[in-house]
């Protein structure tokens, strides 16, 4: 068997070929190779990623691609995952721009290349396991590459330096868009007596919801919190707003008032590039409400509030999965 010496995007690979071709470690989803003196060479990165076509809905937090983001999960299945081993080599990539392989598994040990991918951030959050029990885990995200559309193998450094070096000088991260705000339930969840574990499993379930069934339910749970005349924009052509709603006329201070929202049933973090363009898209007579089952970056919350700008409502997921509990709506009739 001839030995693979480029990989190109979009064709498919056997893990022979990739295992052997990149001189890794025939399993798991991280497998780095390391220079005599421990020093990495190149990292495959292998997922099973929900658009792959596999059935992964026994796990709500499996890998996901959404556009050009890939929201990953570190090694560990039990307990809470540690930032050490092959997890702590990946943010390597932050000061080396080490090549980074991405591989999505289209069943039978075959799998289609990616392209490099780039390592934009790194955070942690709390996950249920398939017993209800909470554990904290490490999060990557992503960005995928499909340009260079080859990559050989020997010259793969170089392209990942000009890759990187490219995309950072587009669109640079500052330290602030790098940085998860955490999240904690707010008073009324604690007054309500919701727990972490409750919340948690809500969010599991939200994040199964498809994109546009996603939409209506936040429809729905507008229509059980005081909103009126709420209404799904089309699919397309809706310049980024999703949702338009007013505030019902019983409300002694709001009554009346337009309410625009942009949805997203999310894995990877929103930053503050998606406020502004949310922003942009308001009717200058709303109020913008950005709603996620992710998190938001400090960047983004600073923007949110910016002090010459109209302030954008945010609701990330902990917050959401709350307000579905508080509204008993059920989720299942939405999946």
């Amino acid at each position: 068997m001839n030995q693979t010496t480029e990989f190109q995007v979009g064709s498919l690979y056997t893990n022979d070929q990739i295992r052997f071709a990149l001189e890794v470690e025939n399993l798991g989803g991280i497998r780095p190779s390391v220079d005599s003196q421990k020093k990495l060479r190149h990292v495959a990165i292998m997922t099973a990623a929900e658009d792959s076509g596999r059935i992964l809905t026994e796990n709500p937090y499996h890998d996901r691609i959404e556009g050009d983001v890939m929201t990953y999960t570190a090694q560990g299945r039990v307990g809470d995952q540690q930032l050490t081993g092959r997890n702590k080599r990946l943010i390597e990539q932050y000061d080396i721009p080490v090549p980074f392989f991405g591989f999505v598994n289209v069943g039978r040990q075959t799998y289609r290349f990616l392209g490099l991918l780039e390592l934009l951030r790194h955070s942690q959050e709390m996950q249920a396991d398939r017993r209800g029990n909470l554990r904290n885990v490490w999060l990557f995200e992503f960005r995928i590459h499909p340009v260079p559309n080859v990559v050989p193998i020997d010259h793969a450094r170089i392209l990942s330096e000009g890759v990187i070096a490219d995309s950072r000088k587009q669109n640079p991260l500052s330290d602030l868009e790098r940085e998860i705000s955490p999240v904690a339930l707010d008073a009324d969840a604690q007054l309500a007596g919701q727990t972490n574990e409750a919340v948690e499993s809500v969010r599991g379930r939200l994040i199964q919801v498809a994109p546009v069934k996603f939409e209506h339910l936040i429809r729905a749970l507008m229509e059980r919190n005081g909103f009126r005349d709420v209404g799904v924009t089309a699919a397309s052509g809706d310049g980024g707003i999703d949702i338009n709603a007013f505030v019902d006329e019983s409300n002694d201070w709001f009554g009346g008032w337009h309410v625009q929202s942009q949805v997203k049933r999310w894995r990877h973090a929103v930053g503050s590039v998606e406020i502004n363009k949310f922003r942009g898209a308001l009717s200058t007579t709303a109020k913008g409400v950005f709603i996620t089952t992710s998190h938001y970056t400090r960047a983004a919350i600073v923007e949110s509030r910016h002090q010459y700008k109209p302030c954008i409502s945010l609701i990330d997921g902990a917050r959401l999965s709350s307000m579905v509990l508080r509204s008993q709506l059920e989720i299942e009739s939405f999946l």
